[in-house]
């Protein structure tokens, strides 16, 4: 009898553990089992794929409820043959400890922390096992899935971002254009306003006092079609003007009260996320946000091109005097705007992402990044340099982005070319071949 216990005991580890090390594999996990063992790897997939999946769940909850209960019943027999006890209550406690006790450390737990630190081995080992106890369990099974399914009803799964990533590695996107557009997506919901948006200095800006000729010159200067407007400061913005309000008056003389025309403009706080926002625009209409502080001092300002463009990437129109972020020098270095996001940069050079995380600090900008790392002012002509965070994808082409440079080194040098007061305006950067 104590044999048969001990066999069921085992049984009951297998069961706990193939339910562990099974259900934790990810998407990575699995491909790359397909490259060392595939045989193993192409049942884990039959075993997982699709509407299996409940069915191979259902199974080994059947499996080791089975194997528990017979555990119960033939640990009760053995201990009332022999031990005798003076109360039935002392009999019942024994009973319930002991039995409990020696399950769930035997049975569940140290199977499951084995399985969860050996989910390969464990889940090769066992999957044409369970696939075999599977087929002989199949009604059962078929019962428990389609009444979880009743009361399941329509809920949907909800994926974590890390897993949206692992698949996205093991995804064979079309062109090296899809696969960063995924990887946009992937990211998306986690970045901040205050990552993506125009700092306060790049704002271009009206006056409310102006007059209509000034007006209309700030906005063929510009090339934007919403300019907020503001009254003593920047930090007391009183509305946006939409230039398509202006396009029916553009013949009125300086006296025109333009003013008028203002719609009101959206405030939103430095850290709210990018993808709440975008569904703020949505049902509002709205293209254009103001960003504020905690203090309600402007900020910056962010609009629905800066959202779609971390999905998609830069976008460049008829307004855009550009269409790159940066030119490159006959010796092969780079010139940015100092204004230049970190993130742009890392996507312009072919760089790994994460590539400035260990010197950024709270910088956003390239020149953010220099001050971060001098810790004070620079002077022109004066450089910093850090080793990032990993290495560009040498794959690209020396073309596209300066890939080439990017992929042969990590060390990066960042020299001051001009500057407007303390403000940095342009960065000459330089890679340092290892």
């Amino acid at each position: 009898m104590l044999a048969g216990i001990a066999l069921l005991i085992l049984c009951s580890a297998f069961a706990s553990g193939s339910e562990t090390a099974l259900f934790s594999l990810t998407a990575t996990d699995i491909a790359q089992m397909e490259e060392h063992n595939p045989r193993p790897a192409s049942r884990i997939e039959r075993l997982l794929g699709g509407e299996a999946r409940e069915y191979t769940l259902a199974t080994i909850l059947v499996l080791n409820n089975l194997v528990n209960v017979g555990i119960v019943i033939l640990s009760a027999l053995a201990i009332a043959r022999t031990t005798r006890f003076t109360s039935p209550v002392w009999e019942f406690v024994f009973t319930s400890v002991v039995v409990t006790f020696i399950l769930l450390l035997f049975g569940e737990i140290l199977p499951k922390v084995y399985a969860t630190y050996n989910n390969r081995r464990f889940a090769a080992f066992c999957a044409p096992v369970i696939g075999t106890i599977g087929a002989v369990l199949r009604p059962v099974a078929w019962l428990l899935v389609k009444t979880g399914s009743g009361i399941k009803g329509r809920g949907r799964e909800n994926l974590s971002l890390e897993e949206l990533s692992e698949a996205l590695d093991v995804t064979e996107a079309h062109s090296e254009e899809e696969k960063q557009i995924l990887e946009g997506i992937v990211s998306f919901a986690g970045r901040e306003v205050g990552q993506i948006m125009r700092p306060r200095l790049d704002m271009t800006t009206l006056d409310i006092e102006e007059g209509f000729t000034r007006v209309k010159e700030v906005i063929v200067a510009s090339g934007f079609s919403r300019i907020p407007v503001y009254e003593e400061n920047i930090d007391h913005i009183r509305g946006v003007l939409y230039i398509k309000d202006v396009v029916p008056h553009i013949a009125e003389g300086d006296g025109f009260e333009w003013q008028k025309l203002l719609r009101k403009a959206y405030f939103i706080p430095e850290h709210k996320k990018i993808d709440d926002l975008l569904e703020e625009f949505q049902a509002g209409k709205v293209h254009i946000a103001i960003v504020v502080d905690e203090y309600g001092s402007t900020r910056g300002l962010v609009s629905l091109e800066d959202i779609l463009e971390e999905i998609v990437g830069e976008i460049s129109d008829e307004s855009d005097p550009d269409g790159t972020l940066y030119t490159r020098t006959a010796e092969g270095e780079y010139i940015f705007e100092g204004k230049a996001h970190l993130g742009d940069v890392e996507r312009a050079l072919d760089l790994d992402e994460g590539f400035f995380d260990d010197a950024r600090g709270e910088a956003e900008t390239l020149a953010g990044l220099m001050l971060e790392i001098r810790r004070g002012f620079l002077k022109r002509g004066e450089s910093v340099a850090f080793r990032g965070n990993g290495s560009g994808d040498s794959s690209g082409s020396a073309e596209s982005a300066g890939a080439g440079a990017a992929g042969m080194a990590s060390a990066m040098e960042l020299t001051v070319l001009s500057l407007s007061g303390h403000r940095i305006e342009k960065i000459k950067v330089k890679f340092n071949r290892n």
